[in-house]
């Protein structure tokens, strides 16, 4: 008897999905845990594994569509096995043009978009999609527009893009030539009328962040602490470790040190890690760090698990891994769901100091600065250090004022003696 498969759940607060593309054809056979298909959600696309063994009997939607959770999408059964379409309650797919990822599906008129659970936080990352804070490769590309010019050999710096502000996507470049490179010479003319406003509708990320972001300034009081710290010994033992790694393929980065630092400080203060339910504050077991990652139209927070009992050397691989599965848009629900205290870092762009809007259901962010070299005081003497401020938000329903600077003193303590970090 076939087996359904129906559009899964990825994640507590999901309410439909897009299927951006079927992996495995009709007629395919395919393996329990094999690649099925490509699902869009309001945060990413996700590759979803078939549940069960056999060969797929029939797609029951169209690439394209949007579904509700639980609604049938697939058969999977024995070759030459009929399938029952009526019966299931699904109309047949049609076989329709893929709209491309990001761009708004058509949905049924009864569907209304359900309030999306995003793991967001303030607007910028400590990984951004490169060292130097650019998009992958330098363009402004879909995901499955970046597949494809991978397989045929297409050069995305060549290719013109004619989706929203430029961005390269499925048509671009089936249109362009494998192996195609250099940009068009640049050519000056007269300035003409300015161009006409546009208007560029959100994205489904954009627009879920937007919700909660808005959700969370309204319904959460916030207040802040900031506090300075000396980043030397930080600067100095992190040089010392990538100089111990060389050749190995991993460098450590400040955030990495950050992350742990933050993470051993939740220990001494579970209030901070904690989220509020009705009318008690649950403190969380395990303390999930979660860290903003620049994405194209918005941003992700990717959660490293038990960063309080990890050494840095995991910590620092786990965060590369998933900030490049959501570049690439090839996360899992556990990629990006599950932190109990967010970190959001704009030190690669050179800003002094801002402050974070909480994700919730969390109870505090972290906000992070650059650590800059600039002038200090030392036992009476102007010398050179390197200083960095951080901001932490916190939900005053569920901390106050006094516990989150001493939570600031505590982080103090592992950030100006990094040893501790080791231990």
């Amino acid at each position: 008897m076939a087996e359904i498969i129906s559009m899964p759940k990825l994640g507590f607060d999901m309410a439909e999905g897009t299927l951006v593309r079927w992996v495995k054809k009709e007629g395919d056979k395919v393996e329990k845990g094999e690649l099925l298909a490509e699902i869009e959600t309001d945060k990413a696309t996700v590759e979803v594994e078939s549940q069960y063994s056999g060969v797929v009997l029939k797609h029951l939607v169209a690439e394209g569509t949007s579904v509700p959770v639980s609604q049938p999408i697939a058969a999977v059964g024995e070759a030459g096995e009929t399938v029952d379409v009526t019966a299931i309650g699904s109309a047949p797919a049609e076989e329709t043009p893929a709209p491309e990822p990001g761009t708004p599906a058509t949905e049924p008129a009864a569907a209304a978009p359900a309030p999306a659970q995003i793991a967001a936080a303030a607007p910028a990352p400590e990984t951004p999609a490169d060292s130097n804070g650019q998009l992958p490769g330098g363009v402004r590309a879909s995901p499955l527009a970046r597949r494809i010019a991978e397989e045929r050999g297409v050069n995305l710096q060549a290719v013109r893009g004619s989706g929203p502000q430029g961005r390269i996507i499925k048509r671009d470049v089936e249109g362009a030539q494998p192996g195609a490179g250099g940009l068009p010479a640049l050519q000056f003319t007269q300035l003409g009328p300015a161009p006409a406003d546009k208007r560029i509708p959100l994205s489904r990320l954009r627009s879920a962040i937007g919700r909660r972001m808005v959700q969370s300034r309204q319904q959460v009081p916030h207040f802040y602490v900031t506090h300075e710290y000396d980043m030397g010994p930080i600067m100095e033992a992190r040089a010392q470790a990538n100089r111990a790694l060389e050749g190995s393929g991993e460098k450590l980065s400040v955030n990495d040190f950050i992350v742990k630092a933050a993470a051993l400080a939740l220990r001494q203060f579970p209030n901070l890690n904690a989220k509020l339910d009705d009318d008690a504050v649950v403190q969380f077991g395990q303390v999930n760090i979660g860290v903003a990652v620049a994405v194209e139209n918005g941003l992700l927070v990717i959660v490293c698990r038990d960063a309080d009992r990890k050494p840095l050397r995991q910590i620092s691989q786990e965060v590369r891994e998933m900030a490049a599965r959501v570049r690439s848009g090839k996360v899992s629900p556990e990629d990006i769901e599950g932190s109990t205290f967010s970190l959001s870092n704009l030190g690669m762009f050179d800003v002094y100091d801002f402050t974070a809007i909480i994700n919730p259901p969390e109870a505090a962010i972290l906000a992070l600065g650059s650590a800059q070299e600039q002038a200090v005081v030392k036992n009476g003497q102007i010398t050179v250090g390197w200083r960095m401020r951080a901001t932490i938000s916190v939900d005053h329903r569920v901390s106050d004022g006094a516990e989150a600077a001493q939570y600031m003193q505590a982080l103090a303590t592992y950030i100006e003696n990094p040893v501790a970090l080791l231990l």
